[in-house]
């Protein structure tokens, strides 16, 4: 049985608008809907609950350093397949895929800079670079970025993100942890002053060297800081383990860093510390590398 008959065309309303793609993004922790723009202005931390989300190399270059130069260090070194390594995909073209997706050629950038009247050592690892992981060019790169602050006297810096150590290259990565520490420990004897940031997340290999080695020891709020996963450690030792127990405000409760410093009093942060340790303000100036626009994230 028919029960009306539509006489007319449809009712026209107001056109319907179209959302741009990336415009928005959605809080991990709070799930808080956030325009993309203010976000960035809002250095990548959430409104409502300040959660801080994970950020890029250039992100941390331009939040800390004066102006936008720098001298990059061993820009050029990348990473090679000594084992020939292969499973579902091989290492080689990981590699290869990974540098044409992130527009890096590894984790680890190392530059010397400015910042607030102090030449720094600056080292930063990316997580979107194969998850951060360390294999033997990030450690190359960091012995050599701890040795050239050592010999120009100039304060260390390194900005930490990382899922462990890199399996693909085996040993020639583990032995990475080794040669780090015993740089930090020449640098240590010679006077200097390192100061580790470790962000969300820390884990596996770089936590077990180079970034719980500093004289201060920094962490962002919320960030995931440990060597084994939590689910290794509960099977290992067969008890519950406490809620957020490796998160950085566990770790400062217990005593296994010293701070946890705000995204926005970051450089401040690190001025006041370097000006406490009394070192000498130099000036610097820079003709090589701005700190490129880089991606949204």
């Amino acid at each position: 049985m028919v029960w009306f008959k539509r006489q007319k065309a449809k009712f026209q309303t107001s056109k319907k608008k179209s959302i741009p793609d990336g415009l928005w993004e959605k809080c991990p922790k709070c799930e808080e809907i956030l325009f993309k723009r203010e976000l960035q202005k809002a250095l990548w931390v959430c409104r409502r609950c300040q959660y801080h989300f994970r950020i890029k190399s250039e992100d941390y270059l331009k939040m800390i350093i004066d102006g936008d130069l720098y001298d990059e260090l061993n820009r050029d070194m990348v990473s090679l397949d000594p084992l020939k390594f292969k499973a579902e995909k091989k290492y080689a073209d990981q590699l290869k895929s990974t540098r044409i997706k992130t527009g890096k050629k590894e984790v680890l950038t190392t530059v010397v800079a400015q910042m607030n009247h102090h030449k720094i050592v600056l080292a930063i690892m990316d997580f979107s670079f194969i998850g951060g992981s360390m294999g033997s060019v990030v450690g190359e790169k960091m012995a050599r970025a701890i040795d050239y602050a050592r010999k120009k006297s100039l304060p260390l810096i390194t900005i930490s993100a990382s899922g462990g150590a890199r399996m693909q290259e085996g040993a020639y990565s583990l032995m990475q942890m080794a040669k780090t520490s015993a740089k930090l420990a020449l640098y240590s004897q010679s006077g200097g002053m390192y100061i580790s940031i470790l962000t969300d997340p820390t884990t596996g290999g770089v936590t077990a060297s180079y970034a719980m080695l500093g004289d201060v020891i920094l962490a962002e709020p919320g960030a995931l800081i440990g060597f084994a996963g939590p689910r290794v450690i509960k099977q290992t030792i067969g008890q519950d383990l406490p809620e957020d127990f490796q998160r950085a405000e566990f770790l400062l409760e217990k005593g296994f860093i010293d701070h946890i410093v705000h995204r926005k009093d970051l450089k401040e942060t690190l001025t006041k510390i370097i000006d406490f340790a009394d070192f000498k303000e130099t000036s610097y100036h820079s003709d090589v590398s701005p700190v490129p626009d880089g991606p949204d994230r």
